[in-house]
């Protein structure tokens, strides 16, 4: 699997996950975060230039603490379209999942 594919100028992320399943929902949105800003890095992009970000919550009463750390994460100056939905995840013990794309120039 690919964790990111660049087609154009359009960057396309794979579901990035925490690497502590048994971590609290703000502990696992962190690292998945910062597995994205390594990734867009790698790419020579940023947050900035997030298009689009899912969030993927197993439980969708995490919200409010998931969104806690996104909001202090997210490039205020230039917010993606974002859409959060409780789903499913690949183990029972993962609370979040986020999805981005961005541009890269």
């Amino acid at each position: 699997m690919s964790q990111a594919v660049r087609h154009g100028n359009t960057l396309y992320l794979a579901g990035q996950v925490a690497a502590d399943e048994f971590a609290t929902i703000e502990v696992q949105t962190q690292q998945v975060l910062d597995k994205i800003d390594a990734l867009l890095a790698a790419a020579g992009t940023d947050k900035s230039k997030a298009l689009s970000v899912q969030v993927l919550l197993g439980n969708i009463t995490d919200f409010a603490a998931m969104n806690s750390v996104y909001d202090q994460w997210i490039d205020k100056s230039n917010p993606p379209a974002r859409a959060a939905f409780e789903a499913r995840l690949a183990s029972p013990n993962l609370r979040v999942e986020i999805i981005v794309v961005a541009a890269v120039e």
